[in-house]
């Protein structure tokens, strides 16, 4: 299992973790699953609440469970999930999380995503973050990097809050959500140099999204070794 944070919120953790699921699934025949234990901003339907993002990892999941069991944790309003739960009543500290994991599936999966909200120190509320589900499962960590101005400094920052919590960078992905910034490839250049970790892909800016798309331009290999 592999858990996988973004630099900041919207850097496309969503996009990467489907596309990564696809690859591992249609190229590999690897039985994949996804999950996202915690997801505001989410839809009110005749089935209940409903996050169009823990839906795309269902799409790409060849194992299939029950939505609450993908997103345990669903908030309607689009805001920051401890405030949605204190507002709601719900416990959402690591302990009531991982209490809600199915460890079973997990243990099945040939490849297993878990997906977090927002940046690697997600508050849960009473000082208590997401980050501290991840250290409890020791499980390596994905970061999807938004790039845009100020990329380094975030993807930098994350980079050693994850290794400070005592867990590996698996691998990470430079992610283009708009029109690309200035001095690109210099950027670029200078991040593959820092990281210390595995590159796992450079994904453009794409007009016609898709997961087939994105998974075109990710490397899965060194996330298999790393398995192994």
């Amino acid at each position: 299992m592999f858990f996988v944070t973004g630099t900041d919120t919207d850097s496309g953790k969503t996009a990467v973790s489907a596309a990564l699921l696809h690859k591992a699934r249609t190229f590999h025949g690897m039985r994949t699953l996804g999950i996202k234990p915690v997801a505001s901003g989410c839809e009110r339907t005749a089935d209940g609440l409903r996050n169009s993002d823990a839906q795309l990892l269902m799409s790409e999941s060849s194992l299939q469970l029950d939505y609450d069991r993908i997103n345990p944790f669903t908030f309607e309003p689009a805001i920051a999930p401890h405030v949605a739960a204190e507002d709601s009543g719900i416990d959402i500290s690591p302990e009531a999380i991982l209490s809600s994991l199915d460890f079973t599936q997990f243990s099945v999966a040939d490849f297993c995503l878990m997906e977090g909200a927002g940046g690697w120190r997600l508050p849960l509320g009473d000082n208590r973050y997401l980050s501290e589900v991840v250290s409890a499962l020791g499980i390596s960590v994905i970061i999807v990097v938004n790039m845009r101005l100020g990329a380094l400094n975030h993807a930098l920052l994350t980079r050693d809050a994850i290794l400070a919590d005592g867990l590996q960078v698996a691998g990470w992905v430079a992610n283009n959500t708009g029109p690309q910034m200035q001095r690109y490839q210099e950027n670029l250049i200078s991040l593959k140099e820092m990281m210390a970790a595995p590159f796992l892909g450079e994904v453009p800016y794409l007009e016609d999204f898709s997961v087939a798309n994105v998974a075109e331009y990710l490397d899965l290999a060194p996330l298999l070794t790393s398995k192994a």
